[in-house]
């Protein structure tokens, strides 16, 4: 299984639309084959910060996820509200999963 924590910080003032947006990403992502998590967070002491846990079935999955319309219109839509680029980071995991 792969896990992915991305992380995205606005720009001053578009917290709001980016969180609207960021919040598309959820439903529709959740549908994917190979999707078993996929979660934002809202940082509580940086306004604007939002974080991302993933979990993928494989590399293939998330490679899928990748070439999805949704993300490519993301990105379109992203370039104006974002304060600066996407940090991502991409881990396996090495322990039982919980349940």
């Amino acid at each position: 299984m792969l896990t992915i924590i991305a992380i995205v910080q606005a720009k001053e003032g578009r917290e709001k639309e980016l969180e609207q947006l960021l919040l598309t990403l959820v439903e529709r992502t959740r549908k994917e084959t190979g999707c078993i998590r996929y979660d934002l967070h809202r940082h509580l002491d940086r306004q604007g910060k939002f974080i991302f846990y993933e979990s993928w079935t494989d590399s293939a999955a998330l490679e899928q996820h990748r070439k999805t319309p949704h993300i490519a219109e993301f990105r379109t839509k992203a370039a104006d509200l974002l304060a600066g680029p996407l940090q991502v980071d991409l881990c396996e995991m090495i322990s039982d999963p919980i349940g």
